[in-house]
């Protein structure tokens, strides 16, 4: 998995039914974008390293995507 700052990083819920974790990159603190990553969680504001699992993916930002806001 590779992210850069901005990016979000979306992890699904394992049950049918459960809400999508949100964060956005801060930082890449592996080589070529690789993690950990330090993110914001969106639902909360709390910082922290993150190591993404299988259940994880990248939605990368694009044009007109401020860093920390959601696509809609």
């Amino acid at each position: 998995m590779q992210a850069k700052s901005g990016d979000h990083i979306v992890i699904k819920g394992l049950h049918t039914g459960e809400a999508e974790h949100e964060c956005v990159v801060i930082e890449a603190r592996g080589p070529d974008g690789t993690p950990p990553y330090l993110v914001r969680w969106t639902s909360s504001g709390q910082e922290g390293l993150f190591f993404p699992g299988a259940d994880a993916m990248v939605r990368h930002a694009g044009p007109g995507r401020a860093m920390g806001k959601a696509a809609k």
